[in-house]
């Protein structure tokens, strides 16, 4: 325990000393922490981890490309004029991204082995007890009929359409975080692709927003599947770390493609269609898509397929004695979760009527991490309940003060010291407990 707290504390001392020798060349900002914690992880694992000279080695080669980017600036290839010194924005997610598909360990790391268990031993999901459907019931009833209990309030259902939107988000992301055992650092890029392709599927193909709903989804899968291609050959932090790379690399294509996606300034003019265009029919149309969406979700993980996966999970090398392909598992339920995360970003961009590149950044995808971990993880309403929480948090301190980023942090840090297994997995194991006979066994 001490070591460790030793440890912790010599690499915190290590980093504020990194962060004091930066400022000669750098101010300090609020956006400091993403970029620095960002550019670190590249460092260390396209060096591999627990190599020293290998991170000296990646700092060496990151600084170098984007040096070299600089001095390039715009050149004219092929008729095409390319501005390198804008891909300094990327240059290390695509430099880690390179290395991972060549060198999964990084440069100078060594191979993992594969583990004979990927995670600690669950429970089996078991199907909605009556208690839990009437549970489910109750709340259904209740969201149908949240407008007319609002009184008219506009911006009960518009916080209502955020957070059905937030939940969805959260499940997709969750679908491949807890049954099937990876971490991605980099979800929102398929909630962006969702977002940007429903959006311009009526902008520049001018198709209606019904058909809009179903390219957003097409769309965000699609993304999904070419990248987890990539990322089911990898493991543990490297693959959540090429999901990161691959979502920058997304998202710098779109902050920076004026012409289609509209650049840094995004789209506008997004709006649903007229028998929709009411707050009210708008709501009760995401409600619909989101509970439909829920439920198939649930009902994929009770298939073969789910199950399938989750013994992928839990012991790679039993699941490929028996004959599963898991790899194949994996990289459908990337492309499963994908298409989820499009259909929630689909909804977010019609909800706005404008869409912009902070759908796909960093920030949106550790939001999504924050309400699956928040809600629990071993669950499966956990997403749900994490992200009702973190959406109505963040706007109810939004609206109350202007410190409430440092006031979430704080409730959140509490939150997660209270409930370290998320709410929805507290109150879950309490209620498991008071149906156990006294002797422990059902």
């Amino acid at each position: 325990m001490w070591l460790f707290t030793a440890v912790f504390a010599l690499g915190a001392a290590l980093a504020g000393l990194g962060g004091a020798l930066q400022l000669p060349r750098e101010p300090a900002n609020l956006e400091m922490d993403l970029n620095i914690i960002g550019s670190a992880f590249v460092v260390v694992v396209v060096g591999g981890m627990g190599s020293i000279p290998g991170a000296f080695v990646a700092a060496l080669l990151v600084s170098e490309i984007k040096a070299v980017c600089i001095w390039l600036g715009l050149v004219n290839l092929f008729g095409f004029e390319v501005s390198f010194s804008k891909l300094t924005l990327v240059a290390e997610f695509v430099v880690m991204a390179v290395v991972l598909v060549v060198r999964p360990w990084g440069l100078m790391g060594k191979p993992q082995a594969a583990p004979r268990v990927m995670g600690e031993a669950e429970l089996p999901l078991r199907p909605v007890d009556r208690t839990g459907l009437a549970v489910a019931a109750f709340v259904v009833l209740a969201l149908v009929s949240l407008p007319a209990v609002s009184s008219g309030d506009a911006y009960a259902v518009v916080l209502a359409i955020d957070l059905l939107v937030a939940s969805l988000f959260a499940a997709s992301l969750h679908f491949i975080m807890g049954p099937a055992g990876m971490h991605s650092f980099g979800h929102a890029a398929y909630f962006g692709l969702g977002a940007y392709g429903a959006a311009l599927a009526v902008r520049k193909l001018g198709l209606p927003m019904e058909a809009a709903l179903l390219v957003g989804p097409l769309v965000g899968a699609v993304g999904a599947l070419v990248v987890g291609w990539f990322c089911v050959r990898l493991s543990g932090v490297y693959l959540a770390m090429l999901t990161l790379a691959f979502a920058q690399i997304v998202w710098a294509g779109v902050y920076q493609w004026d012409a289609f996606t509209g650049g840094s300034n995004g789209l506008t003019g997004v709006w649903p269609a007229p028998w929709l265009a009411g707050k009210q029919a708008y709501y009760y149309l995401t409600l619909a898509v989101v509970l439909l969406a829920l439920w198939a979700l649930r009902r994929i993980l009770f298939s073969p397929f789910g199950y399938a996966m989750r013994a992928g999970r839990d012991s790679l090398l039993r699941a490929d004695a028996i004959g599963i392909d898991v790899r194949r598992q994996q990289w459908a339920a990337f492309a499963v979760a994908g298409g989820f995360a499009g259909v929630a970003g689909a909804l977010f961009a019609f909800s706005k009527g404008s869409i912009s590149p902070e759908t796909l950044g960093v920030g949106k995808s550790v939001d999504g991490l924050v309400m699956v971990l928040l809600g629990g993880i071993q669950t499966l309403i956990g997403p749900v309940v994490g992200a009702v929480s973190y959406t109505w948090l963040q706007d109810v301190m939004a609206r109350s003060t202007d410190y409430w980023h440092a006031l979430l942090g704080a409730v959140i840090l509490i939150l997660v010291l209270l409930f370290p297994q998320g709410i929805a997995g507290f109150f879950g194991q309490l209620w498991q407990a008071r149906r156990l006979p006294a002797g422990g066994v059902r």
